[in-house]
């Protein structure tokens, strides 16, 4: 992983720049799905620290000839009027490691309810007593709003950027861009 292409959201009056970015990023999402080859990563450079927002600058992660690939597939139609997309550049020498991965928050406890009656085999009320209501989890991280393509469901995909030692080896992306054991350069 080499280089890095930056694409910036321009203000615009009628848009939150959070929707934009969770319509810029649907789009990366098919666009990562028909490359198929699991080697661009993602970051967001502009995130916020304490609030829910993933800033104004997505930036990917891969080889050159990979970027190119990708961009060839013109996945940013029709969105041109919002963004600024840099030329494709090489990574820093001198840059720090980021993991860009997913959490997922235990925010349902029904759900968990559900779960506990069907692998231990206890009922209702005592799931509840086991579960109580309060246990749901709230995260304080930014989040992406994504349609789930194979349930048509949508979803809050928490993001959390975790700075790592050093740099891993063969680059494994899922089709969001992001890898859990495969970190990107951070500058």
């Amino acid at each position: 992983m080499d280089a890095f292409l930056d694409i910036k959201l321009l203000p615009d009056p009628e848009f939150a720049p959070s929707t934009l970015m969770n319509a810029l990023f649907a789009k990366l999402h098919r666009a990562l799905v028909t490359h198929g080859a699991g080697d661009i990563g993602i970051s967001f450079p502009d995130a916020g620290q304490n609030a829910h927002t993933l800033g104004q600058r997505l930036r990917l992660h891969g080889t050159s000839a990979a970027l190119e690939k990708l961009m060839a597939l013109q996945w940013t139609h029709g969105m041109h009027d919002h963004l600024i997309i840099r030329p494709i550049g090489k990574v820093p020498a001198r840059c720090t490691y980021r993991h860009v991965r997913r959490v997922q928050a235990k925010s349902s406890p029904e759900r968990l309810r559900q779960r506990r009656m069907a692998r231990q085999g206890i009922d209702y009320p005592q799931a509840c007593q086991e579960i109580p209501d309060h246990v749901a989890e709230r995260l304080r991280l930014p989040y992406l709003i994504v349609n789930s393509r194979s349930t048509g469901q949508r979803f809050h995909l928490f993001i959390e950027q975790v700075e790592v030692s050093a740099q891993g080896g063969e680059a494994r992306f899922n089709q969001y861009g992001l890898g859990m054991a495969t970190p990107v350069p951070w500058f």
